[in-house]
């Protein structure tokens, strides 16, 4: 009997181990046409009210795909197209103007001071002119650079897009597969399992809104401040910004170079207007937008976002840009209730030991 015992749990370790081997390469998919069906879940239930579950499904993956992979795939293209000569043409234009005005003169007429402003505006300027030349030979290395991140984004596009394949099937039959899952669930943690379902689907949805609605409005708003002000190929710059806004000091990677760039080729009020709309609009979106969007999820802190969104690149490739942050916080406000589970649990023993 025991016999059997151990060859029926071999046979059983055997499949799993043999199902996760075949598994493996697309976990990084799954995962995420998971994450992308249960967030739209409520967009599907509609559609299916008007149609058949199958043209639903369909129609999901259609709306998905146009939303989503085609836009990428475009962004992608354009910028393995211009990333060249837009970083040419910046260098020719910032580079030879990389030197400071003379000093102001109300500036150097301030007392005790202005003498040895003078010295340091001089000194910095002459440094200036040749950090310049300096960067100059690098310019080829930077637009590589540019290029070599235009491919691993296009990359994740063919991930999404066998993610989007995948999600498919969800949204086809996410009816009986959430069913079993819960029924698995159940089974593990008992009476918790309404509760763990609750807070992993509050906190999967509120990091998915808050990582994307959040770096969709900064990436607009960048684009709207980078039009106005006139700074080259702003609608290239937006989308970089609304990737880079994944980062918790993302969208300041666009703009602050931008506001740099404009003072140096003698432009700074425009310099000035975009530094003020960036620091008030655009920074002040992450404080406002972003809470609103996670009020029902976790605020997972910066340094887990930031965590979150390398170590998903570094193992998933591009989509996990999401993927990271959306484990971790599903992981970090898991771990919270457990702790604030077990806290509770010993602050009442006390209290009925005396009772």
């Amino acid at each position: 009997m025991n016999a059997e015992r151990i060859i029926t749990g071999l046979l059983i370790f055997g499949v799993a181990y043999g199902c996760v081997i075949v598994i493996a390469p697309f976990l990084s998919a799954i995962a995420w046409a998971a994450i992308l069906t249960y967030v739209t879940w409520p967009i599907l239930l509609w559609h299916r009210r008007h149609m058949g579950p199958v043209a639903a499904a369909l129609c999901m993956t259609l709306l998905s795909s146009v939303g989503i992979l085609v836009p990428l795939v475009l962004v992608a293209s354009k910028g393995l197209a211009e990333a060249p000569r837009v970083v040419t043409k910046v260098t020719d234009i910032l580079l030879p103007s990389l030197h400071l005005p003379e000093v102001p003169r109300w500036l150097a007429r301030l007392p005790l001071m202005g003498d040895e402003i003078t010295r340091t505006w001089v000194k910095v300027g002459q440094d200036l002119s040749h950090v310049g030349q300096s960067l100059r030979p690098y310019a080829g290395d930077i637009a590589q650079s540019v290029i070599t991140l235009l491919v691993q984004v296009a990359s994740g596009g063919l991930q999404l897009a066998m993610a989007l394949f995948i999600a498919f099937f969800f949204w086809l039959s996410g009816d009986s597969l959430g069913h079993t899952i819960r029924q698995l669930i159940e089974r593990v943690a008992l009476h918790h399992a309404d509760r763990m379902l609750m807070i992993v689907g509050g906190t999967v949805r509120g990091t998915v809104y808050g990582i994307l609605g959040t770096a969709l409005v900064q990436g607009v708003l960048t684009g709207i401040g980078l039009a106005v002000v006139h700074v080259p190929e702003p609608i290239l710059l937006a989308v970089l910004a609304t990737l880079m806004s994944v980062l918790p000091i993302g969208a300041p990677l666009v703009w602050v170079p931008a506001a740099i760039w404009l003072v140096a080729i003698h432009h700074p009020w425009r310099g000035i207007i975009l530094a003020l709309y960036g620091v008030i609009f655009i920074s002040g979106a992450d404080h406002i937008i972003r809470p609103i969007f996670i009020s029902r999820g976790a605020q997972l802190p910066y340094l887990l976002t930031l965590i979150g969104v390398i170590g998903g690149v570094l193992e998933f490739g591009g989509l996990g840009i999401f993927l990271g942050p959306v484990l971790l916080a599903v992981g970090y406000t898991l771990t919270a209730e457990f702790a604030a589970g077990q806290i509770a649990g010993r602050s009442e023993t006390p209290g009925d030991h005396e009772a």
